[in-house]
């Protein structure tokens, strides 16, 4: 019965700042990889960003120096914090607990757009 339960997308002018919220219940989350995906129109679902139980984080190179992924294991969340936003981050935005998952939850869209 996990649950990964995104939020906080939306509309943003270029050069913007969003923060994304994955809430998450049915894993013991602090002792889980957690990921931060997107998918944009016509693309493949990209992975953007990892974390370790530990806290240390990977980014893929589209995002490195824009993105910051942190954890809060009191609050079983994972956040996403995007900062000099892009057109080309226009995307729906997904959490998971696997690099390979079967499962989803609904995603957030954020829209980059002036």
């Amino acid at each position: 019965q996990v649950q990964l339960v995104e939020s906080g997308g939306g509309l943003v002018q270029p050069g913007g700042s969003l923060r994304l919220s994955c809430k998450t219940s049915g894993i013991t989350f602090a002792s889980y990889y957690m990921y931060w995906f997107r998918q944009a129109p016509g693309t493949e679902r990209e992975l953007v960003a990892q974390i370790t139980p530990a806290g240390d984080a990977y980014y893929s190179t589209s995002v490195k120096g824009r993105f910051t992924i942190s954890r809060d294991n009191a609050r079983n969340t994972l956040y996403l914090q995007i900062n000099d936003v892009k057109p080309e981050d226009t995307a729906v935005y997904y959490c998971n607990d696997r690099r390979f998952a079967d499962y989803w939850g609904q995603g957030t869209q954020v829209t980059v757009s002036s």
